[in-house]
């Protein structure tokens, strides 16, 4: 592993879904060298493919530090935010495969006591927008 292994290592974990020229052209490193690195990085299992899922969980408020709490137990749980609307929390994780999100929401969260009913996205494809530096605010 080099410099060059780290940049996209790194670039993927900030955004998994951009593109492999996207990528090569963020990093200035050829796309057919970028395609061969992640390549060996998937293959070297450095790199693995997930399933990432937006849940959003109505619980009962007053078992909120617990249910949090055991939230980031599972291991693919990574972001939790505190949010208005429908839900009382939204919940971003990531899996394997669709097998295994689907084990995670109905047998880990799903046993954890205080949830009262839970909602769940599959990221089908992502698009994001580039924003300006806010200078002015």
């Amino acid at each position: 592993m080099d410099k060059t292994d780290l940049k996209i290592l790194s670039e993927l974990s900030n955004d998994s879904s951009i593109s492999i020229p996207k990528l090569s052209e963020k990093i200035n490193v050829n796309t057919s060298v970028v395609y061969s690195r992640i390549k060996r990085l998937v293959k070297t299992k450095l790199i693995k493919k997930s399933v990432k899922s937006l849940t959003g969980i109505n619980m009962d408020s007053k078992q909120r530090d617990v249910v949090i709490e055991e939230l980031f137990k599972i291991p693919g749980v990574r972001e939790i935010s505190e949010v208005t609307g429908r839900f009382d929390i939204l919940v971003i994780m990531f899996a394997k495969n669709l097998p295994e999100m689907h084990r995670l929401i109905s047998e880990e969260i799903g046993k954890i006591q205080g949830i009262v009913s839970s909602e769940s996205f599959i990221e089908m494809k992502r698009r994001k927008k580039q924003m300006p530096y806010m200078i002015d605010l």
